[in-house]
């Protein structure tokens, strides 16, 4: 999986009022738990952006500078209600031998014989949750869908590896191919992808069929 680097300075006071304090210098109070001790630290809220403003999954680097670097994910993000401010963030540090369980976002490949004949692609699940050893923590899980027909199915159980375990249950849905009033009936011969339309997702085929 890949990482982002977030630089930040160890906190030795961690009240109300030094809170404030960082929070009115630009700077973002955070804590990494799951070590020996909770490690608190701030860093300035623009170091945030690749790891917010992204659908990807990280880990995240967080350099401390002569107090260490730390593997960790991202756990909690509070923003405050009105502003787009992030107001606090949670880390989890990770260790090389030990399990950890994020979210990692499903990737679609391929153009489904069910969307290209009018069907519905539906996405149940655009993340999925995941417990691995950091090393083998993918960046995503892929989904190839050209060979799904109208009215079929991806469960979770399709999707199953040994690198890492899904924690969701086998009959937990991720994708499928909803019918619709433009759907043609589907035979075993090849569909020609410049024959048809691209994929339609929810929202287009109820403007199609309105």
């Amino acid at each position: 999986m890949k990482s982002i680097t977030i630089s930040g300075s160890k906190r030795e006071s961690v009240g109300k009022k030094s809170t404030k304090a960082l929070r009115n210098a630009g700077l973002v109070p955070c804590v990494i738990y799951g070590g020996d001790e909770p490690i608190h630290f701030s860093a300035e809220e623009k170091a945030f952006k690749k790891l917010v403003y992204t659908p990807d999954a990280h880990t995240v680097v967080v350099d401390l500078g002569k107090d260490g670097k730390y593997n960790a994910i991202a756990q909690d993000m509070q923003w405050h209600p009105v502003k787009e401010l992030l107001l606090h963030a949670d880390f989890y540090q990770i260790f090389d031998d030990k399990m950890v369980t994020m979210e990692v976002p499903v990737q679609l490949t391929g153009a489904s014989r069910g969307v290209l004949n009018g069907g519905v692609l539906r996405r149940n699940n655009r993340k999925l949750k995941v417990k691995a050893l950091p090393a083998n923590l993918p960046d995503f899980i892929t989904i190839d869908i050209t060979d799904m027909k109208i009215g079929h199915k991806k469960y979770v159980r399709d999707l199953r590896v040994e690198e890492y375990e899904i924690m969701h249950p086998d009959s937990v849905v991720v994708v499928m191919i909803k019918t619709s009033r433009t759907a043609i009936v589907e035979d075993d011969d090849d569909t020609e992808a410049g024959d048809v339309p691209s994929a339609q997702t929810d929202d287009e085929a109820a403007v199609k069929e309105n």
